[in-house]
């Protein structure tokens, strides 16, 4: 790069850095409120919480790095004509390639920064974030059983506590056990406290009574006990093999994928969208730039307005993402919709491209056409009244 080049993408990266830092850790603390809960509900420490909150960055840097992109762009474009840079420039005879250069160099940077993340690390964060989910649920203790009310389990157990105590410590147990066919047992107990030994998790129940009746009889035993323990294996629901979405998986399963899975051949479509937009994010970067500058790249003096053309470059960036959106959706349903989510952000940089390196013929043409209009009353015999 020419040092003119530098100055122009120091400045675009700047405010594009910003940009991204900023709006990040702003969503991110949005959504890290919602999962609070973790915390003061469920019982997680506050590293659970950190590590889950930070899983969804890797899905805000794709989403936001394109509109930073843009932002940026455009901030550029009107600091420098601000300053009469861009008329300077202008002037001096600086092509459009040479004042786009340090732009596309950003721009193709963000590009592979988000085609990275996207392919490689948002399916290994969505993931992480499954399996994590899954183990804070699996916590029956903290996440299943609630204060003062009766749970019952799908395989047939039924626990109550009275209130939490200190130390997480359960009051006033009540468990009822009918997991075998006629044969009832029922646990009473002052206090109890789930331990782990060994990688597994025991209620430890204290001062209390065992009722258990026998099986195909109405006669019960009654057993007193100052210390109980109940392994909380048998409180959980079966397990079963988990089920990744088609965003939770890699994109290599995507390209190759278990033809005799159930799962996938119910969602064939899901799996084939999925693919496609992952792999055709990073043209959304290019084609944000490449409207940005198609719209402020022109100098002009401080009595031409910018505003509506940065109105028209946000409409253009509106409209570009409806439509990726819109062939991502058509693309679960429909194999020739494919064409479509790549055709989106090529065809925005197609067109910004003509009116960055054609624009003054563009213009003129406008002109010409504009004239032939305004001229026609005259033609006409129509003149306006004196």
């Amino acid at each position: 790069m020419r040092q003119i080049e530098r100055y122009i993408f120091r400045i675009a990266a700047g405010a594009t850095l910003a940009c991204l830092l900023g709006l990040t850790g702003t969503i991110w603390v949005t959504q890290a409120l919602r999962e609070l809960d973790l915390v003061t509900a469920k019982g997680q420490t506050l590293l659970v919480f950190l590590f889950v909150t930070a899983l969804s960055l890797p899905t805000l840097i794709v989403v936001i790095a394109p509109v930073a992109l843009f932002i940026g762009t455009v901030y550029a474009l009107n600091k420098l004509n601000g300053d009469s840079e861009l008329i300077v420039m202008s002037a001096a005879g600086m092509p459009p390639r040479s004042l786009l250069r340090p732009f596309l160099t950003l721009a193709v940077s963000i590009s592979f920064l988000v085609g990275f993340v996207v392919i490689v690390v948002m399916p290994a964060s969505f993931q992480e974030l499954r399996d994590v989910i899954t183990r804070v649920r699996g916590d029956f203790i903290a996440n299943v059983v609630k204060e003062g009310q009766f749970t019952q389990l799908d395989n047939g157990i039924t626990f109550h506590f009275r209130q939490r105590g200190a130390g997480g410590v359960l009051e006033g147990l009540f468990i009822q056990d009918r997991r075998e066919a006629g044969k009832t047992k029922v646990y009473l107990a002052d206090r109890g406290n789930a331990v782990d030994i060994d990688g597994q998790s025991y209620l430890v129940l204290q001062h209390g009574t065992v009722l258990q009746q026998q099986k195909d009889s109405r006669d019960s035993s009654i057993l007193k006990f100052d210390r109980y323990t109940i392994d909380l294996a048998a409180f959980a629901p079966p397990d079963s093999d988990t089920i990744y979405k088609p965003r939770e998986r890699s994109t290599a399963q995507l390209m190759f994928p278990d033809q005799s899975e159930a799962y996938y051949q119910l969602s064939k479509g899901r799996f084939r969208a999925e693919l496609h937009d992952r792999l055709s994010a990073a043209f959304y970067p290019l084609a944000l730039a490449f409207i940005a500058f198609a719209a402020l790249g022109d100098p002009r003096t401080t009595r031409q307005g910018r505003s509506l053309a940065i109105a028209g470059a946000v409409l253009a960036v509106v409209g570009l993402r409806i439509g990726g959106f819109a062939a991502v959706s058509a693309a679960t349903r429909s194999t020739a919709a494919v064409y479509a989510v790549y055709g989106v952000p090529l065809l925005a940089i197609l067109l910004s491209s003509l009116v960055i390196f054609q624009g003054p013929r563009v213009r003129r043409f406008n002109a010409g056409i504009a004239g032939l209009f305004r001229r026609r009353p005259r033609a006409a015999g129509l003149a306006p009244a004196q």
